[in-house]
């Protein structure tokens, strides 16, 4: 076995990216929450995961975006609705998800996780929950809200981010609509 520890990596992941409007609502509607515990998730970095990759490999990212690239969905803007809020007690977080999941997302995953699988990141995969992450360390119920959540999160393109430091950065994105 060879140590690939020294080799450059980055930590990335693919996700639908949350428009700066939907940004600022979605943190509107969390502060009037006024949650005690937790840490908030910064606005900025608000997304919705498609597939998490993990420490990747610097000279890997050239062919996973050349894989990426040949993924191909409907055609058609993504569309959905974050409507329930969830907590995920083993990972310590509140979450916003969509109350049922349209099939075309549960296909661009698919066919993601597929145009991945050369690369052999996921030892065992895990079965894809669509969430945007609201709080980190958050151990209590989920809180009670005066206005329901109904955030529509409509996406054309999905995008290959990388997170340093807490901070996400955009590497490279692909349209769901050709041009």
């Amino acid at each position: 076995m060879t140590d690939e520890s020294h080799e450059p990596s980055k930590r990335l992941f693919f996700a639908l990216h949350c428009p700066p409007e939907q940004r600022k609502a979605i943190a509107q509607w969390r502060s009037a929450l006024e949650l005690r515990s937790g840490r908030p998730v910064p606005a900025e970095n608000f997304h919705l995961t498609l597939l998490f990759l993990g420490a990747v490999a610097v000279a890997q990212i050239g062919e996973i975006c050349t894989a990426a690239a040949k993924v191909r969905v409907q055609g058609a803007p993504l569309r959905l609705v974050l409507d329930r809020m969830d907590v995920w007690r083993r990972a310590g977080v509140l979450v916003l998800a969509p109350e049922q999941a349209p099939p075309e997302l549960l296909r661009l995953v698919y066919a993601l996780e597929q145009a991945m699988l050369p690369f052999g990141f996921e030892d065992a995969p895990k079965e894809f929950r669509p969430h945007l992450t609201l709080m980190r360390d958050y151990r209590v119920p989920v809180p009670e809200s005066a206005t329901p959540p109904e955030f529509f999160l409509r996406a054309d393109r999905f995008v290959l981010f990388e997170s340093h430091k807490g901070r996400y950065r955009a590497l490279a994105e692909w349209p769901l609509v050709p041009s």
